[in-house]
Parts: C-alpha cells; sequence; structure tokens
C-alpha cells in the first residue's frame, strides 16, 4: 500500500471512494447517497485545492485502489492560515489495518513543510473507533458540540479535537 498526495487524475476515483465510504459510515457528515459530486466537479475541486498551499488531499491506494483519503483545507485568510481542518474516510473492509495512522502521519509531515502548526477536525462522541485514532494520532478534545448532528432520528454530540505541531 501506498500513501501519496492526490492527482487530478484520481477525481473519479476520489468521488467514487467519497461515496463509498458515506454509504458505509454514520458518522460521516454526509449520509449515503446524499452527495451529489459529479467527476467533473471533483476534478474541478482537486485542481483549486492544488493552487492552494495550505490544503492537500492524501490517499491510500493499493493494487490501483484507494482505499483511504485525508482531506487538509487550510485556513483561507491571512489569522487562520496556519490551521487546516482535516477529514478521513477509510472503506469500511479496511478500516483497523492502520491506514488512518499511515494518514496522519503523512499529513503531519506535509503540514510541518506548509507552515501549518493546528490540525483541527471534529469527531461524532460514539465514534469511538475514530476518537482512538485521533488520540492515537496526538489530537487532544478541545470542546463538544452538543446536539451537532442528527442521525436516524437521534441528536448527536461532536468532539472539536485539535493537534498543536
Amino acid at each position: 500500500m501506498v500513501i501519496r498526495e492526490i492527482e487530478t487524475t484520481d477525481a473519479e476515483g476520489f468521488i467514487n471512494l467519497i461515496k463509498e465510504v458515506e454509504n458505509h459510515s454514520d458518522f460521516m457528515l454526509m449520509g449515503a447517497g446524499e452527495r451529489k459530486t459529479t467527476p467533473e466537479q471533483q476534478l474541478k475541486q482537486l485542481e483549486r485545492i492544488k493552487m492552494q498551499r495550505n490544503s492537500t488531499i492524501f490517499v491510500a491506494e493499493e493494487k490501483g485502489q484507494l482505499l483511504g483519503y485525508l482531506i487538509a483545507m487550510g485556513g483561507t485568510v491571512q489569522k487562520n492560515k496556519h490551521s487546516a481542518y482535516l477529514v478521513i474516510g477509510i472503506l469500511q473492509d479496511r478500516r483497523g489495518q492502520g491506514i488512518g495512522s499511515q494518514l496522519f502521519e503523512k499529513v503531519m509531515e506535509w503540514a510541518a513543510k506548509h507552515g501549518i502548526t493546528r490540525l483541527e477536525l471534529t469527531a461524532v462522541t460514539e465514534n469511538k473507533a475514530g476518537v482512538a485514532l485521533y488520540k492515537k494520532s496526538g489530537f487532544d478534545i478541545e470542546g463538544t458540540k452538543r446536539n451537532s448532528l442528527i442521525i436516524h432520528g437521534r441528536y448527536y454530540d461532536e468532539y472539536y479535537m485539535a493537534k498543536l505541531l
């Protein structure tokens, strides 16, 4: 398996990966079938991200198949350009195999080279595996967003988590 920065040629495979992850996870922001992004729209988004010094996407790939991703979206104004918001997703049958840890290692290396000193994310408090991965990767809980999401008709809280580099 290789962890690498995404290329624009990955647009179709990447949007298909995102949709597959969302189809099998209650803890992603968008639910099954909710994302309507086309491969063409995804290509344009990737082109925009490539132009931003403080944003990137890493993908985990094995034998030509994308297995997971970690999106780092940098701040857009002077006061928060040092921080990046992270979103991670891994195919359901590949979770718990170290892919997430490897993605976090790569994004931390990248952040150090690009002047990013704060990485942040949110996690549903009941996403025990996700929260454990984030803590293992050095993230701390900074606060709780109460009743942040409604999943299957029930309110869920989210943790604000961050890692200072």
